[in-house]
């Protein structure tokens, strides 16, 4: 039994040309990108318009600006390592 569809849509040629070359960069077929957009619009019930890397908000990136201040000033250590944050949460 064949559970494949035609999804028909109409868009701008331009758009369709640059999808199809992003697509491309990507190494995937439009229509592969299509369908992942599909399934998760479907299961998240949301839309995310972006591929770029994470951008923090406005909030996010002021608290960074002030972590960065307070380390190059010596307000605050080292990170600590991955076994050091384990202990660390054992004793709360």
């Amino acid at each position: 039994m064949n559970t494949k569809t035609i999804l028909n849509i109409k868009t701008d040629k331009i758009l369709k040309t640059r999808a199809q070359e992003t697509a491309e960069e990507l190494g995937i077929p439009l229509s592969t990108a299509i369908n992942a957009f599909l399934k998760q619009f479907v299961r998240e019930k949301e839309i995310t318009l972006s591929a770029n890397e994470y951008t923090p908000t406005p909030y996010l990136q002021k608290i960074i600006v002030e972590a960065r201040k307070e380390y190059a000033e010596g307000k605050s250590k080292d990170p600590l390592t991955g076994k050091e944050l384990i202990d660390h949460l054992k004793k709360l």
